[in-house]
């Protein structure tokens, strides 16, 4: 089983014992909804744990890529999979894809997660936001 295939069958069973185990120590999420990168692992099982909460009992993996990227940190050729995807955030579908990247021991360097239409993308922005905050990964916004 690849490391990909070992990322879907945890999140779609929700364990983020399974999801830790897949992740580099310096593991970097990009996200839609924000333009650094979440870093590290603890603050990535984080949000991996906001994001199993959030998406509604419909999410489900459609697709599956094998190939090779350019890494975000050093431009360097890495083994890769994108995983498309489909869900509902708050009523809204989500279409969506994992870009995993590997390490040469096959643990997850870099994940990239894309969705679509712009409406999702902030309907998932907020209710990511509010998790964070809830578990204290992030501070609150000013004003709130």
């Amino acid at each position: 089983m690849t490391t990909a295939d070992r990322f879907r069958a945890a999140v779609e069973s929700h364990d983020l014992t399974a999801l830790d185990a897949l992740l580099t120590d310096d593991v970097r999420v990009y996200s839609p909804v924000k333009f650094t990168p979440f870093e590290g692992r603890p603050m990535v099982v984080g949000l991996l744990g906001v994001l199993l909460r959030t998406f509604e009992d419909d999410f489900r993996y459609i697709g599956h890529f094998d190939g090779t990227a350019q890494t975000s940190t050093d431009g360097t050729e890495a083994p890769s999979a994108v995983l498309l995807f489909r869900a509902t955030v708050r009523g809204k579908q989500i279409h969506g894809m994992d870009l995993l990247q590997f390490d040469r021991d096959g643990l997850i360097k870099e994940l990239t997660v894309m969705v679509r239409p712009q409406s999702a993308v902030q309907v998932l922005g907020e209710a990511v936001l509010a998790g964070l905050v809830a578990d204290g990964l992030v501070p609150a916004p000013a004003g709130h």
